[in-house]
């Protein structure tokens, strides 16, 4: 069920990591904002010109993460999992500040993300939580990618299904959540993966510099290298489901609509997003359920919605 009110957290938190590609060490403190604000990122360790807008048109960069930028050429990559805990646990506005330019990947997941959140609990801000309800169906495709979204009942629910014939341990699978559900841990806990024969390609193009067995799944033949396996049957697909989520928080409000996405990725849905928005007649934005405005006039009156100048 929607919450009708805009929330941030009861105060700040704080948590430290390394960066899954960059391989350093980035100290972060997520810090309460007023409504209307939306998910800004700001990179501390510069002196100037060092927020970033969490929106998709900011996304300078998909390649196995999302990255984004400002005019000025600051960033912060690998913000997907962050952006998925803050749509998983209600968070509609926060400042997240940290001293370097890459979200700590922690376990690989969200799960710590989401723990943090939890220990720190919600404030409800006194500002109308705004929605985008779909009103068409969408559809994006390229060759064996593809992604759509058609309209729905005031829930956003994802069906994901996952082709990787190089991997008989991942294979095709094939799974859907509602993220109206109260119970998502097999999403918010679903770890990052790679193939163990794919990783000197990776850190070749001067990525995965820290990544580890302990921050990712590494499947070799048709076994987990990890201690203790997979946390989940479709801990694979599922992971996909948390990064799209992720994602898709870049819209800079709730998305209600269905998605479907056929082995897709980070690039796959931003294109999906620029695709959803560039014609006006695709969306409305909503307050609640039975409440509509003209998107014209809701969309610039909120930062979350705009483009980082």
């Amino acid at each position: 069920m929607w919450e009708k009110n805009q929330k941030t957290l009861n105060s700040e938190a704080s948590f430290s990591g390394i960066g899954l590609h960059s391989g350093k060490n980035i100290d972060v403190t997520l810090v309460p904002s007023n409504s209307n604000s939306g998910i800004t990122f700001k990179r501390t360790d510069l002196e100037k010109n060092n927020e970033i807008i969490a929106n998709f048109k900011n996304v300078s960069s998909a390649k196995l993460c999302t990255k984004i930028e400002n005019n000025s050429g600051a960033s912060v990559s690998t913000i997907e999992h962050l952006m998925a805990a803050f749509y998983i646990c209600g968070v509609d506005n926060l400042v997240v500040n940290l001293n370097g330019p890459e979200v700590p990947i922690m376990d690989g997941s969200a799960k710590d993300f989401v723990q943090i959140i939890r220990k720190c609990g919600l404030k409800t801000l006194e500002g109308k939580r705004q929605f985008i309800k779909i009103k068409k169906k969408i559809e994006l495709k390229e060759e064996e990618k593809l992604i759509n979204i058609t309209p729905t009942n005031n829930k956003f629910e994802v069906k994901f299904t996952l082709h990787y014939e190089r991997s008989p341990l991942i294979q095709n699978q094939t799974n859907s959540t509602n993220f109206q559900e109260k119970n998502l841990e097999d999403i918010y806990a679903a770890r990052t993966f790679c193939l163990h024969e794919d990783i000197k390609a990776i850190q070749s193009i001067g990525l995965a510099k820290g990544g580890s067995l302990d921050n990712a799944v590494v499947v070799q033949g048709n076994k987990a290298l990890n201690e203790g396996g997979l946390r989940f049957k479709k801990e694979f697909v599922n992971h996909k489901i948390l990064d799209l989520a992720g994602d898709f928080m870049l819209s800079g409000a709730r998305v209600i609509g269905s998605v479907e996405c056929v082995h897709g990725g980070h690039a796959l849905t931003n294109k999906f997003l620029k695709k959803i928005f560039s014609d006006k007649s695709n969306y409305d934005v909503v307050e609640n359920e039975s409440s509509s405005r003209n998107v014209r006039k809701i969309l610039p009156l909120h930062k979350r919605l705009a483009v980082n100048a």
